[in-house]
């Protein structure tokens, strides 16, 4: 029985570690296209990839072995097949490029991180053009059909758009698509976003109707391609308005910097009140990472406390809560 106990716990410990080198497996993956392939075909040859790719053989085959070590895919030397599990992975795969890609460096660091005298400054790295990357596929897997739906609702016509926080432009171009008479700006701190943003807006034929400017959107001064707004959208880094007076003044500079606003859209995460041990993928990362950075996480009582503080009024609160209390406000 104690022999039986020991190799229960061995096995629990390996699982713990295998599964931390698969987080990694599966965001490099998804990056180098693997991911995707098998996912379409439901089998890969490695080393038939590997080639093509211009990758390591090896090196290929052992991230595949990661992947059969939690069960996974099926590896038959070099040859992979889809198990069970593997679909409700491939839909979760942002997240892991979120948390091993994108935030791996504060992960990296915890122990610095931790200590209160070195939490001053810019204390934490993260990858923002990596972020960005993940979180074009979080927003679609959690946020679009509710921020679609919400824009639906919108009971006035727009011509101008502003989508603040925009990462590599993707929401923005997807709403000049959507809205052909349109034309919009994107906002965000990070120049490596941005730079992918031009790019692609050129590629995809926005040139013309899509401007991106560098600048905080928690200090925004105002700009002449701001005054003629009418629609703004904020996704995924509303809880970087707070702590709550921060996101009070946040919220009233918008009304000043864009004036002719009628409607705003902020989809973010809050804080989740889920037992530890009943925790979802992504939940557990984003929430130790931002409070590692020091980021206050609101609940969304918190959010619907400021609003008319901060000068707008509710018009809908649509509850998402798929992994990390999810939301869409619609604020008039």
């Amino acid at each position: 029985m104690t022999v039986d106990i020991a190799q229960g716990n061995a096995r629990g410990i390996a699982s713990i570690y295998n599964s931390a080198v698969a987080a990694w497996a599966i965001a490099a993956a998804w990056e180098i296209g693997a991911l995707d392939e098998l996912h379409r075909a439901r089998t890969l040859d490695t080393a038939d990839f590997a080639a093509r790719a211009g990758l390591d053989p090896q090196s290929t085959t052992g991230l595949f072995r990661a992947l059969a070590a939690v069960g996974l895919v099926r590896r038959d030397d070099t040859v992979v097949h889809t198990l069970d599990g593997f679909d409700d992975m491939y839909r979760s795969k942002s997240f892991f490029h979120w948390l091993t890609r994108g935030s791996a460096e504060l992960f990296r660091q915890m122990p610095a991180v931790l200590r209160t005298e070195n939490r001053t400054g810019d204390y934490y790295r993260r990858d923002a053009a990596a972020i960005a990357y993940a979180c074009r596929e979080i927003d679609q897997v959690t946020y679009a059909p509710t921020f679609w739906a919400a824009m639906d609702r919108v009971d006035f016509p727009f011509t101008r758009v502003a989508d603040l926080g925009c990462g590599s432009g993707a929401r923005l171009m997807q709403i000049l698509d959507r809205y052909p008479g349109t034309t919009g700006v994107g906002v965000d701190i990070a120049r490596p976003s941005l730079d992918v943003a031009r790019k692609e807006a050129a590629e995809a034929g926005f040139a013309d109707r899509a401007d991106f400017v560098h600048g905080d959107v928690l200090r925004l001064q105002p700009r002449p391609e701001y005054a003629d707004i009418e629609l703004i959208t904020c996704f995924m880094m509303g809880h970087d308005f707070w702590p709550r007076e921060n996101c009070v003044a946040t919220l009233r500079r918008l009304r000043e910097v864009f004036p002719a606003a009628r409607r705003l859209l902020i989809g973010d995460a809050t804080r989740t009140a889920l037992p530890d041990t009943e925790l979802p993928v992504f939940t557990l990362g984003f929430e130790l990472g931002h409070d590692l950075m020091g980021t206050f996480l609101p609940t969304v009582e918190d959010w619907e406390s400021v609003f008319e503080e901060g000068g707008w009024q509710v018009v809908r609160t649509n509850r998402i809560d798929m992994t990390v209390g999810e939301v869409v406000f619609e604020l008039a």
